[in-house]
């Protein structure tokens, strides 16, 4: 039993592969083509079509010339610089294995950005240009600006008081209110150090800075 089944399917075997090669044949189209232009019929060159999905491809020629093998149901596309891309579907029911077609492209008005072309600069030009480059400062830089002591000067005299600060004036007054209480405190104008530290101050230049600074 299992020689007769053996001795059939060699037999049904040579029909088998000669359907599926008869299937294969009736699906591959050969296409002839040529690529003009829509508005002058003149023959585009170097256009590039693909089949899509497939790693298969050819150029027309000069004359605007192209073959390719194909399978029904395939997409080409064709694609040149200057022109609208344009894709073909291989249909499915035709019955022949050759196609013969005239493809036609339209011009892509798309404008590129201009390119502006200038003489090399001279040895002066570039030495002047390059000494009045600015270069802006890195990060090292900035944080050695903000560190400096004239930097964190001006910034201190915006700053408001923190807490330690604001509770040490406080106990200041407090201390030296609680010392005068009962009696009039001294006046400044007669002291000498107040004196002293008010010329120290002038030539500083401590009131100018106040008084720009509150404009």
């Amino acid at each position: 039993m299992k020689k007769l089944v053996l001795y059939i399917l060699l037999l049904a075997a040579p029909f088998a592969v000669h359907a599926q090669f008869d299937k294969l044949r009736d699906s591959v189209v050969q296409i002839y083509g040529v690529i003009m232009t829509a508005d002058s019929l003149k023959a585009i060159p170097s256009v590039s079509v693909i089949v899509k999905g497939r790693n298969q491809g050819t150029y027309s020629s000069e004359q605007g010339v192209f073959s390719i093998v194909v399978l029904k149901g395939d997409e080409i596309e064709f694609s040149s610089i200057g022109y609208k891309t344009v894709d073909y579907k291989i249909p499915n029911t035709d019955s022949g294995n050759q196609i013969s077609m005239i493809q036609l492209m339209v011009t892509d008005a798309k404008y590129l950005p201009s390119t502006i072309i200038r003489p090399r600069p001279t040895r002066e030009q570039f030495e002047r240009d390059f000494v009045n480059t600015p270069v802006p400062d890195d990060n090292i830089e900035i944080a050695r600006q903000n560190n400096s002591a004239a930097k964190r000067a001006i910034l201190s005299r915006g700053l408001p008081a923190n807490a330690g600060e604001a509770a040490s004036t406080y106990l200041r007054q407090s201390a030296q209110r609680y010392y005068y209480q009962g009696q009039a405190p001294p006046q400044n104008i007669l002291n000498p150090l107040a004196w002293a530290d008010f010329i120290q101050a002038w030539k500083r230049g401590d009131f100018r800075n106040n008084t720009s600074t509150s404009q």
